[in-house]
């Protein structure tokens, strides 16, 4: 489903990306504009084990996870402070499993472990302001950790708690905007690569039995329609 997905937006990408079309449909744009997008987005988490900060449940040698991918809904606000320059944040929530792989291959980590990736990236738009609208950006990012229970393995190892610590990270992002009319409607292709770790810890009761720190840097790949007014 997530192959087809991008195979048919690329396809309509070209499609429309033709000189006489970009032509008919640039616009002059500028500072003060405010863009929207709405966007399906595919959230491609790593989630391996860096490091084990304590293990009073017997981990098994050579342990590793890897956390599910996932696509979800995204709504973009973006405010143009300059014809060039912008300032975007998005509203989304992403749920995701941490499951074991090698020597923990087959084990349930952490279940439906619910994210907020609060983001705010700076971006810089090249071109004239007309037609194709390629751009690059950077900014901080809070992830949230909401809802996350003890998986089915480490609730079997007594673990029948689990807390995953919010994170302060990074994120790069690339992309482009393609407008479709003159009205501020457009198409728009979006990837960031975030980059933060954070602490699971699981307890038994009160008393926390276990905490290994995760890897997550995901691929955030994004793609829909966009409104500029």
């Amino acid at each position: 489903m997530n192959k087809a997905f991008f195979m048919s937006f690329g396809i309509l990408v070209f499609s429309s990306f033709s000189p006489e079309a970009q032509a008919q449909i640039g616009t002059e744009t500028g500072a003060g504009d405010v863009q929207i997008k709405l966007l399906a987005t595919y959230v491609i988490p790593d989630g391996k084990i860096t490091k084990v900060k304590l293990d009073n449940v017997g981990l098994p040698m050579n342990s590793q996870t890897k956390a599910n991918d996932n696509v979800v809904p995204t709504i973009v606000v973006e405010y143009f402070a300059a014809d060039n320059i912008s300032i975007e944040t998005i509203a989304g929530v992403t749920q995701h499993d941490v499951d074991g792989v090698d020597g923990f291959a087959g084990a349930e980590a952490v279940s439906n472990a619910k994210i907020i990736p609060a983001t705010l990236t700076v971006k810089y738009h090249f071109g004239d302001g007309k037609g194709f609208k390629p751009y690059v950006g950077a900014g901080p990012s809070y992830f949230l950790f909401l809802g996350e229970k003890s998986g089915a393995t480490t609730k079997t190892l007594g673990a029948n708690k689990v807390k995953l610590d919010d994170s302060l990270g990074f994120a790069l992002q690339t992309g482009f905007d393609l407008p479709l009319n003159e009205n501020g409607l457009s198409m728009s292709l979006d990837a960031k690569r975030y980059f933060l770790k954070t602490d699971a810890s699981w307890f038994v009761g009160n008393n926390k039995v276990l905490e290994t720190r995760h890897k997550l840097d995901p691929w955030v790949i994004s793609a829909g329609v966009a409104y500029r007014f």
